[in-house]
């Protein structure tokens, strides 16, 4: 990765995003974070000085196009980190079509959308592109199913633009974290009638160290996908 690199981020507002904006912020390397609206675009300005914000709703993500047309894309990419998810739980035979369409729009369709946007500006860069996903992007649960459909659709996308964008020189990465504390994992506990503690779970820092590892790999190698599971 270049000095002074330039990061796009969703996500970057809790859980592993926010550690990863912070690493990524305290090395000096420039900031884009993606902000849902105005509000949280505000509170991620002060979090991280410095950074710039680019605002667009992923859970409509029809409409992210028109949203960055009234905004100045950056020139320059170097990686494009896809971290922000969402999840809602339960059978299949309860899920309604609204609830399918959240997920798989935010997980799924939005990263494909900012991909598309800013493919040109990493192809200039020979940059980066990292989906982090989720254990359930390749195995799916119970009471999992819009969730992890979700996330195996991300698996296929990626892996597509791996294959597409090789000979351009951009890498694609995909991390299959496993449970992390994180607000997220605090939403699942609750929706499955669970007492949470945070330490049981992986540090949102130990998945960004390997975010961090496969930007930072030199160029002649590249990492496709990373497992990473709880410790204790």
């Amino acid at each position: 990765m270049a000095d002074m690199a330039t990061h796009v981020i969703t996500g970057a507002g809790s859980g592993i995003g926010a550690a990863v904006a912070r690493r990524l912020h305290a090395r000096g390397d420039d900031l884009v974070l993606h902000a849902r609206d105005a509000g949280r675009a505000k509170e991620l300005t002060a979090a991280f000085p410095g950074a710039r914000t680019l605002v667009g709703d992923l859970a409509d993500p029809d409409r992210l196009s028109w949203a960055f047309s009234h905004q100045s894309l950056p020139d320059r990419v170097d990686s494009l980190l896809h971290i922000a998810g969402v999840v809602d739980l339960g059978p299949v035979g309860e899920l309604t079509p609204k609830t399918w369409h959240h997920q798989l729009n935010v997980n799924l369709v939005a990263p494909a959308e900012l991909t598309r946007h800013f493919l040109p500006q990493l192809r200039t860069t020979r940059g980066h592109v990292v989906f982090v996903n989720s254990g359930a992007g390749l195995r799916a649960s119970a009471d999992w199913s819009a969730y992890a459909a979700s996330k195996h659709g991300l698996k296929a996308l990626a892996d597509a633009l791996r294959h597409e964008e090789h000979g351009n020189g951009v890498r694609v990465t995909s991390v299959y974290p496993g449970r992390t504390a994180s607000p997220m994992q605090a939403k699942v506990h609750q929706q499955e009638g669970k007492e949470y503690d945070a330490d049981e779970w992986i540090d949102p820092e130990s998945v960004a160290t390997t975010i961090l590892l496969a930007l930072d790999l030199p160029r002649d190698a590249e990492v496709n996908d990373l497992t990473v599971r709880p410790g204790r």
